[in-house]
């Protein structure tokens, strides 16, 4: 099992940029697809970024494509999301989670084993 924390999060307001970040520790990093993942009250959590074993390929949801990156340091267990023109819609708990089978860069929550304890994002209007 990795374990994954998640930092960075905070209040912004709508035009803004925020980097957040997650460290993991346990099972060799490099060898999973990390994703980040976003819950707003009252709504399911939703897919925002992923990315391949070795940062080669990134994938991202529809409502964060050209303003969010994803990108991963392997050397420093870390992966980073980049938010930048951030809305009010981009308020939520940004997790990141670590997919344990397969390689592929896959978008439902079902297929990620490891969950962080999640980091605010809030954007003022």
């Amino acid at each position: 099992q990795v374990q994954l924390v998640e930092s960075g999060g905070g209040l912004v307001q709508a035009g803004g940029s925020l980097r957040l970040s997650c460290a993991a520790s346990g099972r060799p990093f490099s060898r999973y697809v990390m994703g980040w993942f976003r819950q707003a009250p009252g709504k399911e959590r939703e897919f925002v970024a992923g990315i391949s074993w070795s940062g080669s390929s990134t994938y991202y949801a529809d409502s964060v494509k050209g303003r969010f990156t994803i990108s991963r340091d392997n050397s420093k267990n870390t992966v980073y999301l980049q938010m930048s023109s951030l809305k009010p819609e981009d308020t939520a708990v940004y997790y990141c989670a670590a997919k344990v089978l397969g390689r592929e860069v896959t978008t439902s929550p079902r297929d990620f084993g490891s969950w962080g304890q999640g980091t605010q994002v809030t954007v003022s209007s």
